[in-house]
């Protein structure tokens, strides 16, 4: 099958239409006509339906997509390491876990935390959960972290590390310093959560249910930034992964409030593609290096070291995993000491 072929029908469903598709390709709307074809004529049947506002995939083409996806990004592998170029991860990250820890990791990446002859040439996705999930299914993704929300993952997946759940407000709130918090006294007052399906959403629904049923909630149709700067001018309290505030907290922009009721840690999962090829290499060193960075190794070490494997078997959490990284005092910064 012709990846000429199959990049027409990738380009057409990325970019609208046929006439956009062959924009972007730099080809004729014809020739892209054409490449859609011949597309058809070697798999049997039609996978795009011709509108005069563009293209529509038919049930078949959706079945197709994603392979072709996959059988693209294949062939862009097979090309690097014929010219000896350095292996291509594709890694998607929550805004909250790419606020501060991502890039740790990847820096640590960068620099030969995983050893020698280790380093992959990165690109970071950074998007709300939804989207994520979406560009993973669509093969756009070759690994993604996220907050575990409760739901089973499929295919290989393991936990990586955790971090601590945090009840946050302006320094100037009524709440502020007065010692630990009751769940009565939040009734007063009101709880942002950013956009459905994002990190302080899920949270409230898995770790504050109890805690805060009855309180009023307000949904922020925004970003993470926004609903920092809102908690920040006093508009009410929300509840976050400590990485996501990690410079505000710092800085006093905002203050954690105790709770006379703890709230659980919450883990960080990441989820990757089987069969990577080249880029297994990568991937396992990229799962190493986040297990060493793990916010809270004192979890992790309590918890079974055995997950999922790159290739979907068992592996077993490194048993310097705790060792070799540590936080720095309050800074949030990662740090690599001796074995």
């Amino acid at each position: 099958m012709d990846s000429r072929h199959l990049r027409a029908l990738v380009a057409v469903v990325e970019h609208g239409g046929i006439s956009a598709a062959a924009q972007a390709l730099g080809y004729a709307q014809s020739s892209v006509s054409a490449q859609l074809r011949r597309l058809e004529a070697d798999v049997g049947v039609e996978v795009l339906v011709r509108a005069g506002t563009g293209a529509v995939l038919t049930e078949a083409g959706a079945r197709l997509l994603p392979y072709a996806r996959e059988a693209l990004e294949l062939e862009d592998r097979m090309r690097r390491a014929a010219r000896g170029d350095r292996t291509r991860l594709r890694v998607g990250a929550q805004e909250s876990l790419a606020h501060v820890w991502m890039p740790e990791v990847l820096a640590a990446l960068e620099y030969g935390a995983g050893g020698p002859a280790t380093g992959a040439g990165t690109v970071l996705t950074v998007a709300a959960r939804g989207s994520l999930e979406r560009a993973f299914a669509a093969g756009e993704l070759d690994v993604v972290l996220q907050y575990d929300n409760g739901v089973r993952a499929l295919g290989p997946h393991a936990v990586v590390a955790h971090d601590r759940t945090v009840l946050l407000a302006a320094p100037g709130h009524p709440l502020a310093g007065r010692g630990p918090v009751t769940p009565e006294q939040l009734l007063r007052y009101d709880f942002l959560v950013a956009e459905r399906g994002c990190t302080s959403r899920m949270l409230v629904d898995r770790f504050g249910r109890d805690l805060l049923a009855g309180a009023q909630q307000t949904l922020l149709q925004g970003s993470l930034a926004a609903l920092l700067r809102l908690i920040g001018h006093g508009h009410g309290v929300t509840l976050l992964p400590e990485l996501a505030v990690t410079r505000e907290l710092r800085e006093g922009e905002l203050v954690e409030l105790p709770l006379t009721e703890p709230i659980r840690p919450v883990s960080i999962v990441a989820r990757w593609r089987a069969r990577l090829g080249s880029a297994e290499a990568a991937l396992r060193t990229l799962l190493d290096v986040a297990r060493r960075a793990d916010p809270l190794p004192e979890v992790t070490a309590a918890v079974p070291a055995a997950s999922d494997g790159p290739d979907g078997t068992t592996a077993h959490r490194h048993p310097d995993s705790a060792a070799v990284f540590q936080r720095r005092g309050g800074d949030g910064a990662v740090s690599q000491r001796p074995k």
